[in-house]
């Protein structure tokens, strides 16, 4: 599997543990709907056709398209600091007052 891919599945399902955040990975074979239901998507792909999957959506806004988000960019997105588990940050998971996964 890829490692984006892992690294994404576990970055949803920790921003999903975190008051007030909720993430969504759709998958366009899976839930092909989904995709069709957002017209800033649908237009996206009538114009660059599978080129620009991944896109990701940050409250229906358009944050990165083609990629994965990096961890930086998902705390960029997010406005909280992400960091990879077992990082030597101690500022972070779990440090006192910090916003972070």
């Amino acid at each position: 599997m890829n490692e984006d891919l892992l690294m994404m599945t576990s970055a949803i399902q920790a921003l999903n543990t975190v008051e007030g955040y909720e993430a969504i990975r759709y998958n366009l074979s899976s839930s092909p709907q989904e995709f069709v239901n957002n017209a800033t998507v649908t237009t996206i792909l009538q114009e660059e056709l599978a080129d620009a999957l991944p896109i990701t959506l940050v409250n229906g806004e358009v944050k990165k398209k083609g990629a994965y988000p990096t961890l930086d960019d998902i705390s960029t997105f997010m406005g909280i600091q992400f960091v990879m588990a077992g990082s030597a940050d101690g500022s972070c998971c779990g440090g006192a007052g910090s916003d972070c996964c």
